[in-house]
C-alpha cells in the first residue's frame, strides 16, 4: 500500500463506483446497491467511532459490522449479500495495488437457513434493567429504552424515531411510525411510563439539544438523536453487564413481547396490530415458537390427556 495515497472512504467509493461503471459496465442499478451495501461499512465506521479508513480495516471490524448487521433484525440472505459487495469492493482494492491482502477474504458468508427465535424471560429481562448503571446520566435513558422496546414490542427504528410529541402517557399509548410511513398506537405499560417520565423530566432536560433535534425521545450525549447502531450496542452492554449467555439485540425484545403475549393468551389479530404486521401470516409464526406451551396448556385443561 502506498504511503502517498491514503484513501478516504469517499474517495475508495467513487474509485470504486468509477470502476464498477466503466471497467465492469454494471447496470445502474447493480452499481447502486454495491454503493449502498459499502456505504452501509462505511456508516457503521463512523458510528461506531472507528478510527478506520479503507485500508486499515481488519477482519475484526468486518466481523463486528456482520455481528451488528445480525443484532439489528437484518436477514441472513442480506448479510450475505452486503458481505459479498464487501469483498468485491476489497477485492478491486488489492486489484488497483492500494492494498497488499483483503482484510475480508477469509470472511464466511452466514449460513442461509431457518433463523433461530431468541426469547427472553422475563427474569432475563429483569435482570438486564438491574444490571444497568444508574449512576450514570445515559443509565436512565438506557432503562428507559429496554423498558419501551420489552414494552411495547417497537421495531428499533420505530424507537429511535420516537417523539415527544407522539407520547400520550396519561392515556397509556405512544403514537408510533413504523414502515412505509404507517401509523399505529401502541399501549405502553406503566413500569414503561414510570422509567421514560424519569429519563425525560430529569435528565433530558438537563441536555443541550442540537437543533431540530428537540422532538426526538432519546438523545445521545450531542444532543442528537440515537443511531440504531447505539441501540443496538446499549442492548448488547446490557445483557453482557447481565451475564446473560444469548446473543440479545433490540429486536429480541421485539419477539419476546409478542411471544409473551402470546404465551398469556393474547388474541393473534391484537398481537398483529400492536406489531403493525400487515399481514397475519407474519404474526402466526408466535403461535409456532413454543410447542411446549401449547402441550402443557393442554395437560393442564384437558381431562382426557396425559
Amino acid at each position: 500500500m502506498s504511503q502517498l495515497h491514503q484513501l478516504t472512504w469517499k474517495s475508495a467509493l467513487l474509485e470504486f463506483k468509477a470502476y464498477l461503471q466503466l471497467e465492469r459496465s454494471f447496470a445502474k442499478n447493480s452499481v447502486e446497491a454495491y454503493m449502498r451495501d459499502i456505504g452501509k461499512l462505511k456508516l457503521f465506521v463512523e458510528q461506531s467511532e472507528l478510527e478506520v479508513i479503507p485500508q486499515t480495516l481488519e477482519q475484526k471490524h468486518a466481523e463486528l459490522f456482520l455481528q451488528t448487521l445480525s443484532g439489528l433484525g437484518i436477514g441472513i440472505r442480506s448479510q450475505a449479500r452486503i458481505l459479498s459487495g464487501i469483498k468485491a469492493f476489497y477485492k478491486f482494492l488489492v486489484l488497483e495495488e492500494w492494498m497488499k491482502s483483503s482484510p475480508v477474504k477469509y470472511l464466511e458468508s452466514p449460513k442461509i437457513g431457518r433463523k433461530v427465535m431468541i426469547v427472553l424471560s422475563l427474569e432475563e429481562i429483569n435482570q438486564m434493567i438491574a444490571a444497568i448503571d444508574l449512576s450514570k446520566p445515559e443509565g436512565e435513558r438506557n432503562k428507559a429504552i429496554i423498558e419501551v422496546l420489552y414494552g411495547c414490542g417497537l421495531r428499533v427504528s420505530e424507537l429511535t424515531n420516537l417523539k415527544i410529541s407522539n407520547l400520550y402517557l396519561k392515556a397509556g399509548f405512544v403514537r408510533v411510525i413504523g414502515k412505509s410511513n404507517k401509523e399505529r398506537l401502541v399501549p405502553i405499560n406503566q413500569s414503561a411510563v414510570k422509567q421514560l417520565l424519569i429519563y425525560k423530566d430529569q435528565v433530558r432536560v438537563h441536555q443541550k439539544i442540537k437543533p431540530k433535534m428537540e422532538d426526538f425521545l432519546f438523545l445521545n450525549r450531542r444532543g442528537k438523536f440515537l443511531s440504531r447502531v447505539m441501540v443496538f450496542n446499549i442492548v448488547k452492554q446490557a445483557a453482557k453487564d447481565a451475564g446473560l449467555q444469548k446473543t440479545v439485540s433490540p429486536h429480541t425484545f421485539r419477539h419476546t413481547f409478542a411471544t409473551h403475549l402470546y404465551e398469556g393468551g393474547a388474541d393473534l389479530r391484537a398481537i398483529q396490530e400492536m406489531l403493525g404486521h400487515e399481514s397475519i401470516t407474519t404474526t402466526e409464526i408466535y403461535s409456532k415458537i413454543d410447542q411446549s406451551h401449547l402441550r402443557n396448556t393442554l395437560k393442564k385443561f384437558h381431562p382426557r390427556f396425559e
